[in-house]
């Protein structure tokens, strides 16, 4: 065999086992992304001032704070139309680098809430309070698939 002939077969071959573990690592159209956790609120009648007064400045803090501490990559507010007296008006949104990030919420939660209200029985009383300006809808935490 020819080394011209040798040469080509070789090629060949590396550009099969290139294009092969191309593929395996092409399996899915996408990538796994961050996650989000939507926390859906909705204020009690003429409390919606009020309830956005405590998300300007405590959970904002304590997002802050989260985030400078790397518990969480983000957070946002946004206002929703409410179509029924069900419906939420508030999403709390905040958002993660991956799952791994939820691991020791408690404890994370704690730490911050210490920081931020002085103390874990502080945090739970302005929690308790707060129930007489708005309700908790529920929430969903999902991850962000991205498109490759």
């Amino acid at each position: 065999m020819s080394t011209k002939l040798r040469l080509a077969a070789g090629a060949a071959c590396l550009g099969l086992l290139m294009s092969s573990a191309t593929a395996l690592a092409d399996d899915h159209a996408y990538t796994e992304g961050g996650l989000v956790n939507v926390s859906y609120i909705r204020t009690e009648y003429g409390k919606f001032d009020e309830y956005m007064k405590y998300v300007d400045t405590t959970w904002k803090a304590e997002e802050e704070a989260a985030k400078k501490a790397g518990y969480i990559t983000g957070y946002k507010v946004i206002t929703i139309e409410p179509r029924t007296e069900n419906d939420p008006d508030i999403a709390l949104v905040i958002y993660y680098k991956n799952w791994a990030a939820l691991d020791g919420g408690t404890a994370k939660g704690d730490e911050v809430a210490k920081q931020i209200e002085g103390s874990v029985a502080a945090s739970n009383q302005s929690a308790t309070d707060r129930n007489k300006i708005r309700r908790i809808i529920g929430s969903w935490t999902g991850q962000e698939l991205l498109l490759k």
